[in-house]
């Protein structure tokens, strides 16, 4: 049977102040051409459908042209929700969708019920592992520990016992994780509060394939588990990414071959660092006035207008960041956002108690109840974007 496997389109996203509507148009253009002329028996798309819980109309009605143009193809669609999607939203109609091809898995308690597909060989039972976001779930799947392996250990504790009544059936896993020796990218959203985000590639073990969503970068973390990642670039921490998704032909041993079919790029993204003269002077960079770009600026002093000045050069400039060599300048020439860059909102509220007391930071009780408040109003927005 051929697959092909996508995730992380993140409909209605933009990118920095460019929007990114028709880059995703020509995106699920693409992917109804390959569906076509591959000959694919059905699309797997591993998560985040839209960016945000509440998507633009614009981003909803590119979702139900994809889905009407791969139904008219014959070609079935196997959805999960991811953790930018609200599952209830994206879930509504499941079930008369379903008969039209297009099988959503968004409730965690149906991450048992597989999708059968077959082709000469036999059956292939899907299974959908929606985001499962710990302290929502935990219940659900009765683990005492509510963190990301134990739910979905439990949750794939759930598919192999179905699987095993479904004797020389082939199996494929759709979820949306962040894997152990996965490499992530700033544009992800993080998934780390209340307790280790990662977990072990071993919970799927048991299974012929699994189709991974969350991660950007395309990657295989074995020979049958892979990222296709996203088919567009949604940060500069993604210049150097390959965006494409895997074509994959499942053999009648369960056995997966893959390969990789390139996305379309809508723009080049690249990335330099030097003196504001330096770079308008700089006869190397002019392939770069093409491009999507990122400028860092090593001047020990904010160069006046310097936005302004290398969009005279580079006209599709999108970000600036100020990062001087001169360290005896740096920390109070660098921006908020700068500083913040890399930090995780653990290490931004303790910077913000020692900032405020003088230099002293928060000690281990203080610490933990930081911990406290930052996974209750997660919980708390995880919760208002999962109701409809």
């Amino acid at each position: 049977m051929r697959l092909l496997h996508t995730s992380d389109w993140h409909l209605g996203r933009g990118f920095h102040r460019v929007s990114l509507r028709d880059a995703q148009e020509r995106f699920l253009d693409h992917l109804v051409a390959t569906a076509r002329e591959e000959k694919v028996d059905a699309v797997l798309v591993a998560g985040d459908v839209y960016d945000r819980a509440v998507p633009p109309l614009s981003a909803v009605e590119l979702f139900d042209d994809a889905l009407h143009r791969l139904g008219a193809l014959g070609v079935p669609t196997i959805m999960i929700s991811g953790n930018h999607d609200s599952a209830r939203r994206l879930g509504v109609g499941a079930g008369l969708l379903g008969r039209a091809g297009v099988h959503l898995r968004t409730d965690p308690a149906g991450c048992a019920n597989p999708v059968l597909l077959a082709d000469e060989h036999g059956e292939i039972a899907f299974y959908g592992l929606p985001y499962l976001e710990p302290s929502l779930v935990r219940t659900e799947f009765d683990v005492e520990h509510a963190g990301h392996a134990a739910v979905l250990g439990a949750a794939m504790d759930r598919v192999r016992a179905d699987l095993a009544t479904r004797p020389g059936t082939r199996s494929v896993v759709l979820a949306h994780a962040f894997v152990v020796g996965g490499e992530p990218c700033d544009s992800e959203r993080d998934i780390t509060a209340g307790g280790v985000a990662a977990v072990p590639v071993g919970v799927f073990g048991g299974v012929d394939y699994v189709a991974l969503g969350h991660l950007h970068r395309c990657q295989s973390l074995s020979e049958r588990v892979r990222y296709s990642g996203s088919p567009l670039a949604y940060s500069f921490s993604e210049a150097d990414h390959r965006k494409s998704m895997w074509l994959l032909d499942l053999g009648p041993d369960g056995r997966p071959h893959a390969e990789r079919i390139d996305c379309p790029v809508p723009r080049r993204l690249a990335r330099v660092r030097g003196g504001i003269e330096e770079l308008l002077a700089d006869q190397a960079l002019a392939p770069l006035a093409d491009a999507w770009l990122e400028v860092t600026l090593t001047d020990a002093v904010r160069p006046a207008g310097a936005m302004a000045r290398l969009a005279e050069r580079f006209p599709h400039v999108l970000n600036l960041v100020f990062d001087p060599e001169d360290t005896d300048h740096a920390d109070g020439a660098l921006g908020y956002a700068d500083r913040l860059r890399g930090r995780d909102d653990h290490q931004i509220t303790a910077d913000f108690v020692a900032h405020v007391r003088g230099g002293r930071g928060p000690d281990d009780a203080e610490r933990a109840l930081l911990r406290d408040a930052l996974e209750t109003a997660r919980v708390h927005e995880a919760a208002r974007e999962a109701t409809p």
